[in-house]
């Protein structure tokens, strides 16, 4: 059956003698892989339509539900710039791994289509890496489950003072003075850092606009989302993995 599809590739891995198979976040059929015959090949015209990040229109042959074969592709966006750039790329590689490796097939579509593209649109447009990535963190979350309460004691229920609360990420959740004895490692939270990821909880990329976070704000964002994420989803990627040391080398 010929499909025809607007998709992002999120992943691209050589197959065989000059082909690549890459994975597909598309608006409308989910998550797919299509097979591009001889794309690695000197002067291959379907070269560009497999690389990392690029938006097209792509058009292939599926039977049964399998992989597909790839047989005619138009490029709406290339998101060359972030290509070019290691950090701009770095953080693209992780949300398309991300969301790649947590949501499955049937559970992409429409939206994800959206929040990715805003995700590249918004990294190319160089508003704050961390901040965009910290939002596809919190809809990853939510989208797999384990969205963190966020507005009300984990344990208790009640809503306490911002100034009484501490993030547990291993509980998915705040919690007040009195319940800390359930996890004494929670994490100590300012008020802006909470009122920002209670934000993000609401919020989708398509409606973030610049937000002015301070530096020290910033990184405790970081600290407290990469918690949850690790505490809650427990991958090992290679894109983080590469983050890290970026971090480690302050580039």
């Amino acid at each position: 059956m010929l499909y025809r599809v607007e998709g992002i590739v999120i992943r691209s891995m050589d197959y065989g003698e000059g082909n690549a198979i890459i994975t597909l976040c598309t608006e409308n059929a989910g998550k797919v892989g299509v097979l591009v015959r001889g794309a690695k090949k000197v002067k291959s015209r379907h070269a560009a339509l497999i690389q990392l990040f690029t938006t097209g229109e792509y058009v292939f042959f599926r039977n049964n539900g399998g992989l597909g074969t790839l047989n005619a592709g138009e490029i709406t966006k290339s998101h060359h710039p972030l290509r070019e750039d290691l950090v701009k790329a770095a953080y693209a590689s992780y949300a398309c791994e991300l969301l790649d490796r947590v949501l499955h097939d049937e559970e992409t579509g429409s939206f994800w289509f959206r929040q990715l593209t805003a995700c590249l649109n918004a990294l190319e447009e160089d508003k704050e890496p961390g901040i965009i990535i910290n939002v596809f963190e919190m809809k990853i979350l939510q989208a797999a489950g384990y969205g963190p309460q966020l507005d009300n004691c984990i344990v208790c229920g009640l809503d306490k003072p911002d100034e009484e609360l501490r993030v547990s990420p291993r509980l998915g959740g705040v919690l007040c003075r009195s319940c800390r004895h359930n996890d004494p490692p929670a994490m100590e939270i300012s008020p802006r850092a909470l009122k920002l990821l209670r934000l993000f909880a609401a919020l989708d990329l398509t409606r973030l606009g610049n937000v002015n976070v301070k530096e020290g704000t910033r990184a405790e964002l970081k600290k407290i989302m990469r918690a949850l994420m690790d505490h809650q989803l427990g991958l090992k990627l290679k894109s983080q993995n590469f983050l890290d040391q970026l971090d480690k080398y302050d580039i």
